[in-house]
């Protein structure tokens, strides 16, 4: 029956439902992130808020979601799925709707953002690594990277919603206000989730072969009964844990150092770009608020470019030239900087495409993370290469403001001539998620599951398996 799921040209309406809602999750994940800067702006100046106490307001969701993608990814591949997504985002939405109580008393009141911002960022971090993989295992083998990979387009989209919310909202209804939409709109993702069935693949590892029978024929529309009942042969260990992961060597350093590369790439500039805008170009702060605006678009642009060119040429050669794309037009950058090209800078055009490769890559190294590991070990994987990766959003600013001696390390500001050092120490993180790719990357194009486990069982058995 998973062949036959596998065999599909053409998605059903289920399988669609099921892309659209779990790119919906994910945009509001990041909604959360443009948000607590929103909330910053309204409070630190009334609560006098420090540099440090805005910081840890600022990285606690961070350091939420790598607690949040190590515990949940394992207990996804315990307990199941649909119900750790379903835990993961009442937690997020709880969490979220918390802060609309946050009080007033500024000694009190930015404590309290920090702990509930950890919460959200705990949920915020599970969610990410359970709904990729759950999506990935109800789709046929041949369109499995695109549209996990569309799904991941919906981060620059989390952007876009929050801009509109405080553009359209803020005055009438205040931060608070913004706070509980945000709320409600995270009730939508539980309600729509409630008529999702557990993954197929999970319920064939637990031998609940009907059930399995069952998922997949929802996401075929078809009844239960035309459907054969035999399930593949699974090559897995029943012991679900972090211990497990390194017995798969070459996808643990895979799926970890790529994601610790593009992550600490592109936090690191992403913290930066709108300042070294009205640096390089002679701006001030609303117009680059509308020069962002074209490289969001570049950004979102690569989501969709390399989500469809991985099903074309391979996750490998997409993850690569991601890789190198992003590392090489940012050196182009840091030595155009105050080149023209008809009346535009040239340093403006080739950020929307170092963006383009910086962000684009997520669409590739997210689904990834899920595809080259054994389904008993797909989601305690996929959650610990990405929790290590977010430590990438400490690291990247704080190494920079390290290389350019500045005191601030959440949002370092640089002179122009430091672009070339500064740049260059993001490239190479970039070029470590290349490299990943490029020398040890298992490619997953067009494998089903099922194949990509008896792959990986395989190499398990060969000590020499990392160095091939």
């Amino acid at each position: 029956m998973f062949d036959i799921l596998d065999r599909q040209t053409t998605l059903t309406r289920n399988q669609k439902k099921l892309a659209l809602i779990a790119t919906w999750a994910v945009c509001l994940e990041f909604l959360d992130y443009f948000l607590i800067g929103f909330i910053l702006t309204f409070v630190s100046a009334p609560w006098e808020l420090s540099f440090g106490q805005s910081s840890f307001v600022l990285l606690s969701s961070g350091i939420g979601a790598i607690f949040g993608a190590l515990y949940f990814g394992r207990l996804a591949d315990r307990i199941g799925r649909r119900k750790v997504f379903l835990i993961t985002i009442t937690v997020f939405t709880l969490a979220t709707g918390a802060l609309v109580f946050t009080p007033d008393d500024p000694q009190v009141g930015w404590l309290y953002l920090v702990l509930f911002r950890v919460v959200v960022g705990f949920g915020a971090g599970g969610l990410y690594v359970v709904d990729l993989p759950l999506v990935q295992e109800f789709m046929p083998a041949a369109k499995r990277g695109k549209v996990t990979g569309l799904v991941t387009s919906a981060v620059p989209a989390g952007f876009l919603v929050g801009s509109l919310l405080v553009w359209l909202l803020s005055d009438a209804i205040g931060w608070r206000g913004i706070l509980v939409v945000a709320t409600v709109l995270g009730m939508t993702v539980l309600l729509l989730r409630l008529s999702i069935p557990e993954s197929p693949r999970y319920l064939a590892r637990m031998g609940d072969a009907e059930g399995a029978r069952r998922s997949i024929a929802w996401a075929l529309e078809v009844a239960p009964e035309s459907l054969p009942l035999a399930v593949p042969e699974v090559h897995e260990q029943r012991k679900v844990g972090i211990a497990q992961l390194f017995k798969y060597r070459r996808s643990f350093w895979v799926s970890t150092l790529a994601n610790l590369g593009i992550q600490t790439g592109y936090y690191g500039i992403t913290l930066w770009t709108p300042t070294l805008l009205v640096l390089v170009m002679g701006i001030d702060p609303a117009q680059s608020g509308f020069y962002m605006v074209f490289i969001t678009l570049g950004a979102l642009a690569g989501r969709f470019g390399l989500s469809f060119l991985s099903e074309r040429i391979g996750r490998r050669r997409t993850g690569t030239l991601a890789g190198l794309g992003a590392a090489g037009f940012l050196m182009v950058a840091a030595m155009l900087d105050h080149a023209m090209l008809g009346g535009l800078s040239v340093f403006f055009l080739i950020m929307i495409v170092v963006y383009f490769f910086g962000e684009g890559g997520f669409a590739v190294v997210g689904p990834y993370s899920g595809e080259i590991w054994p389904s008993s070990l797909r989601t305690t994987g996929m959650g610990f290469a990405y929790g290590i990766g977010g430590i990438g959003k400490v690291i990247g600013p704080l190494g920079l403001a390290l290389i350019i001696g500045s005191s601030n390390l959440v949002k370092p500001e640089v002179a122009a001539t430091e672009l070339v050092p500064a740049f260059g120490y993001f490239a190479i993180w970039y070029l470590l998620c290349a490299a990943m790719f490029a020398f040890f990357g298992i490619e997953t194009k067009d494998k089903t599951l099922e194949a990509l486990d008896r792959e990986l069982e395989s190499q398990r058995r060969e000590p020499s398996a990392i160095t091939r």
